[in-house]
């Protein structure tokens, strides 16, 4: 009986948990869109990376289909936020180093 009257406050605050969820997904991705955008193109072979164009695509592709199908499908707003957050912690501290001089060294 008790939990039959809770349900419906459960359900709502899970509702709003996964919105948090999907717009902070949202503004990984964006954040990793737009330092992609500014970085030179010349950079990335030299970390050993894919292609800016590359970058682009993943990081722009995850932020597309986590706006429009994220959450209808929460299993792929997650492998996209993993690609986001592998340009942001790998590939992004290296071309840092690489067009600021300093290695890692």
């Amino acid at each position: 009986m008790f939990l039959a009257a809770h349900l419906p406050m459960a359900l709502q605050i899970q509702g709003w948990v996964e919105q948090i969820l999907w717009l902070v997904m949202l503004v990984v991705e964006l954040v990793a869109f737009v330092n992609c955008l500014t970085q030179r193109a010349e950079a990335f072979p030299v970390v050993g990376s894919i292609p800016k164009g590359g970058w682009l695509l993943l990081t722009g592709g995850a932020l597309f289909f986590t706006f429009f199908i994220g959450l209808l499908f929460p299993l792929i707003a997650m492998v996209a936020v993993a690609a986001a957050l592998v340009y942001l912690l790998d590939v992004r501290p290296a071309l840092r180093d690489a067009v600021d001089g300093h290695g890692s060294w």
